[in-house]
C-alpha cells in the first residue's frame, strides 16, 4: 500500500480507469491556470506525461488543457483540500481533495470518517512528510536505481507500485528536476506529483485479517468519492 493507497482487484479495473481519466483532467485544469503551454509550466508537463503514459484520450487531455487556461469561457474553480484523520484501529490517513463545492465535499467526509475519526487540520500531518514522488522503470539493462537517485539528486528511494519500478523520493521542490534528469540515468518517469509519506507506518502484519479488511474497506469507500484525488495511508508495504 505504501504511501499512496491505490483499490486493488481486476473487477475494479474500468471504473478505476475512468476514475483515474476524470482525476487527471481535474489534475489538467488546475495546472493549465499557470498556462496552456507545457514547456513553460512544468507542473503541467509532468501531468501530461502521466496522462500520455495511461493512454488518456487525447481529445480529452487537450479539452481539460483549454478549460484550465480559461480558452473555452468556462468558468472553472477547483480548490484542493485536505483531510486528516484515523481508518479504523488508528492507522493515519490524509485525503487529498479536489472540489468545486467545499459545502458539499465537507459533509461527505464526514459521513465517510464515521467508521474511523475524522481528525481537525494538523491531527495527523506531523506524523507524515511532504514529499515529491516519481514512479520510474529502468529503460536501460542494468540501470542503478540507487546511483540513478544519487545523480539525478532524489533523497531516497524504495520499490514501486509494480513489480521493477522505482519510487524515488524528492524535495517537493525538486520534483521536476529530478524528473527531468532521471532519463539520463537510464529510468523512464512514469508518473511524478506531489504527495505525503508516512513517518511511523503501521506494519499490515500487526493486524489482524479481520481489522485489516475493515481499513481496506474503510479506504475503498474513501476512495469512491469523485471529489478524492489521492488517499495517503499510514500502512508500510
Amino acid at each position: 500500500m505504501g504511501a499512496q493507497w491505490k483499490a486493488k482487484g481486476k473487477e475494479l479495473a474500468a471504473n478505476a480507469r475512468g476514475k483515474l481519466f476524470g482525476r487527471l483532467a481535474k489534475d489538467i485544469m488546475v495546472a493549465a491556470r499557470g498556462g496552456a503551454d507545457p514547456a513553460a509550466n512544468s507542473r503541467l508537463r509532468l501531468i501530461l506525461e502521466q496522462a500520455r503514459k495511461v493512454s488518456m484520450p487525447k481529445e480529452t487531455l487537450e479539452r481539460a488543457i483549454k478549460k484550465g487556461a480559461g480558452l473555452t469561457g468556462e468558468v472553472i474553480n477547483f480548490e484542493r483540500v485536505i483531510y486528516e484523520g484515523f481508518a479504523p484501529h488508528q492507522v493515519a490517513v490524509m485525503v487529498e481533495c479536489l472540489t468545486d463545492n467545499v459545502n458539499r465535499t465537507a459533509p461527505e467526509m464526514r459521513v465517510l470518517f464515521r467508521k474511523g475519526q475524522l481528525g481537525t487540520s494538523g491531527s495527523v500531518a506531523w506524523d507524515f512528510d511532504h514529499v515529491g514522488m516519481i514512479e520510474a522503470e529502468p529503460a536501460t539493462p542494468g540501470a542503478d536505481a540507487e546511483m540513478a537517485a544519487i545523480e539525478a539528486g532524489a533523497q531516497d528511494l524504495e520499490p514501486g507500485e509494480e513489480e521493477g519500478h522505482t519510487l524515488f523520493l524528492t524535495d517537493p521542490t525538486d520534483l521536476d528536476l529530478v524528473s527531468r534528469a532521471l532519463p539520463a540515468q537510464g529510468f523512464t518517469v512514469l508518473s511524478a506529483k506531489l504527495g505525503y509519506k508516512s513517518k511511523n507506518p503501521v506494519d499490515p502484519a500487526n493486524l489482524s485479517p479481520e481489522h485489516l479488511a475493515e481499513v481496506e474497506a474503510f479506504l475503498a469507500a474513501i476512495d469512491e468519492n469523485d471529489d478524492v484525488q489521492n488517499v495517503f495511508v499510514g500502512l508500510a508495504g
